[in-house]
């Protein structure tokens, strides 16, 4: 095999090796080889190279996951330009923020899978596109100046906008090198080979579903069944129809087998799912053994962010281990932590950390230590074993009375409640001190009350850890990965909390 420098010769390698082979399954059915895929991008790539676009530019691809985003992708890549995925979902105002700030030559909107992206389309008056990889509107953009071209790998491949809660947007340049790393690192964890199904509800526009999901997959030789949105119901059909490998957050695996038990299924049957793995936010105890019974299988964590290209750790437990720590660093790559004592911020270095932030010197020089180290802004330990355990993040510790509070504690206490689903903490300022909020989604808003929950923790978590008030919904603001975004939580229930008594 000929040296990979760039994502897109990956598909170039197994259309030659394995042409007939399965690549991807659309959201409608579609089933593409790894020929066809190959066709799907070499299409995208002249449609791109019809408007403009060559080496150093930025396309922006406002999508939800189907054949299209993956080959817009790619193709990007085999014209050296840069791919921005950014979710459908996004406001328009959200969206003309990165357009600012990365100023792409072209936008490509995924409209045969996304009514929002058709929404986006139609305010832009986009150029409908069809080819081997579906329908998608085009419209040009104010182009920025192309940025310089690298033959080897260290060429930027995707530049990746996170989900901040206030400032501007924060673009994470991600090399070929980067992203060909991770994918290897993934799949070889994984175990992913030809002949494999990964499911991928996770969205591309995040690093989970880019790297651990489509690089790993692609890098394998291995297929993925592509859902532009997830639903349980989804998912639960996919499991009973040849899905091999599941990567998924905590809130999926936890609304699967809520609908199971609805369907009157307490266990997965059926399934040639060998491999199920949970990221983008922390385990407790009990879940952990509730979701290893309803599959049959260990549930392996794992820990990462966009910076890193989405991993950093990651466990390889047996069934029942009852350890939830994020395992140990990546083959290749180091962890450690700054400071002395027991905790300390978690620091990362090797080939999977981010080339920087895009047009923003000042962050990327705070990111990083005067050695190298990628400040991860988390705090963690490890135990004996060596093996990660994050304790939280910093800049969410409540300070209450003087005492640190760890919002993913007062969580996993919550959690353990049989009528809850999944649950946010955050903290809240009042006079002179900080006090806790809990956020509760339910499986029935009568199975259960803020006392009764009160009571639960208060037997399981010291005075100052617990909620001053506790939420009660059916559903919690989430991301498109399904990562509940606590910066939203108290605006969302700001009519709730005002109804409160006093904590």
């Amino acid at each position: 095999m000929t040296q990979i420098t760039r994502i897109h010769q990956n598909i170039d390698h197994w259309a030659k090796e394995q042409p007939n082979a399965p690549a991807l399954e659309d959201f409608d059915g579609t089933k593409l080889s790894y020929l066809d895929l190959h066709n799907a991008i070499s299409e995208a790539a002249k449609t791109l190279a019809q408007y403009g676009v060559s080496g150093g530019d930025r396309v922006l691809i406002v999508s939800e996951n189907c054949v299209a985003t993956v080959a817009f992708l790619f193709a990007a890549s085999r014209l050296d330009a840069w791919a921005v995925p950014i979710n459908a979902r996004m406001s328009t105002g959200e969206v003309d923020r990165v357009i600012a700030h990365a100023t792409p030559s072209l936008i490509v909107l995924t409209t045969a899978a996304s009514q929002d992206a058709t929404k986006h389309a139609a305010q832009r008056h986009a150029t409908a596109e069809t080819g081997l990889f579906g329908t998608v509107g085009c419209v040009t953009s104010t182009k920025g100046d192309a940025e310089p071209v690298v033959e080897g790998p260290s060429q930027v491949s995707v530049l990746l906008y996170t989900t901040g809660t206030t400032g501007d947007p924060k673009g994470v340049m991600l090399s070929h090198a980067n992203l060909l790393f991770a994918g290897d690192a993934s799949a070889t964890l994984r175990g992913i080979k030809p002949g494999d199904l990964v499911y991928g509800a996770l969205p591309i526009t995040h690093v989970f579903g880019l790297a651990s999901m489509i690089v790993a997959s692609t890098h394998a030789g291995a297929a993925v069944r592509l859902q532009s949105r997830f639903t349980p119901a989804a998912l639960y059909e996919a499991l009973q129809n040849g899905v091999t490998v599941l990567p998924a957050v905590p809130q999926m695996h936890a609304l699967l087998m809520q609908f199971a038990r609805e369907q009157g299924h307490q266990k997965l049957t059926g399934s040639k799912l060998r491999y199920v793995s949970s990221g983008a936010a922390p385990l407790d105890p009990v879940w952990k053994r509730n979701a290893e019974a309803f599959y049959g299988l260990p549930l392996q964590n794992g820990y990462g962010m966009t910076e890193c290209t989405a991993g950093l750790c990651a466990t390889q437990s047996e069934i029942g281990d009852p350890d939830t720590s994020v395992g140990r660093a990546l083959p290749g790559t180091q962890v450690k932590l700054d400071g002395d004592g027991e905790t300390g911020e978690v620091l990362a270095r090797g080939p999977h950390v981010m080339t920087g932030y895009y047009r923003n010197k000042t962050a990327t020089q705070e990111t990083f230590s005067p050695e190298g180290w990628l400040r991860t802004g988390d705090v963690g330990r490890f135990d004996e074993q060596g093996r990660l355990h994050i304790v939280g993040r910093s800049k969410e510790i409540i300070i209450r009375s003087g005492f640190n509070v760890f919002p993913q504690e007062v969580e996993a206490a919550l959690n353990e409640h049989v009528a809850v689903v999944q649950s946010a903490v955050v903290g809240r300022s009042i006079a002179g001190n900080e006090e806790v909020l809990a956020f509760v989604q339910v499986t029935d808003m009568e199975a259960t009350n803020e006392e009764a929950l009160k009571s639960h923790v208060a037997e399981r978590l010291s005075g100052y850890k617990r909620p001053s008030h506790i939420v009660l919904t059916l559903q919690l603001p989430a991301a498109a990965t399904g990562k509940l975004l606590k910066h939203k939580m108290i605006d969302t229930f700001a009519e709730q909390l005002a109804m409160a008594p006093a904590g």
